[in-house]
C-alpha cells in the first residue's frame, strides 16, 4: 500500500502525542465558528466522534463553557491498531457572552459531529424606534 506523507500532519501528530490527550483539568481546545444570523448568534463546535452524553454545556452569568470527551472505541482482542491519528481525551472552550444575549433561551443541536448553539439576542438589545411627542407645552425660542 502506498502512503503519501504530509510533514506538517506528522508535526501536529507528534505535538499532540507530546502534550498528551486533554484531561478534565487541562482540556485541549476545540475548533469553532461564531456568527450572527438574524436575531441570534450561532456558535458551532466541531466534535466528530463524540456522543451526546459526553458533551457538557454550562452557562454561569455570561460565561459559556462547552466540554466534550472523545473516548476510545472498544475493540475486540484480535484487533491490531496500525495507525491512530484521531485525538482522544477532553476538549473544552469558554466564551464570554455579551450582556445583549439571552442566556436563558440557548438552544443546542448536535448533528453530524457538529454541536450548534443558537443564542437569541435579548429584546432590550434589539434596535427600536423612539417616537417624538408634540405637546402644547413647548416654547419656541427666537433670537
Amino acid at each position: 500500500m502506498l502512503m503519501r506523507t504530509d510533514p506538517f500532519r506528522e508535526l501536529d501528530r507528534l505535538a499532540q502525542q507530546l502534550m498528551g490527550p486533554g484531561t478534565w483539568s487541562k482540556p485541549s481546545a476545540m475548533p469553532m465558528d461564531a456568527y450572527r444570523e438574524g436575531d441570534q448568534y450561532v456558535v458551532a463546535f466541531d466534535l466528530p466522534g463524540v456522543t451526546t452524553d459526553a458533551i457538557d454545556i454550562d452557562v454561569e452569568r455570561n460565561m459559556l463553557t462547552v466540554k466534550a470527551e472523545r473516548r476510545p472505541v472498544a475493540k475486540a482482542d484480535d484487533v491490531q491498531m496500525e495507525l491512530s491519528e484521531r485525538p482522544l481525551g477532553v476538549f473544552s472552550r469558554q466564551i464570554v457572552l455579551a450582556d445583549t444575549l439571552d442566556t436563558e433561551h440557548i438552544k443546542a443541536d448536535y448533528d453530524a459531529g457538529v454541536l450548534t448553539l443558537r443564542i437569541p439576542i435579548a429584546e432590550r438589545a434589539k434596535p427600536r424606534k423612539i417616537s417624538i411627542g408634540v405637546g402644547s407645552g413647548h416654547k419656541e425660542i427666537s433670537g
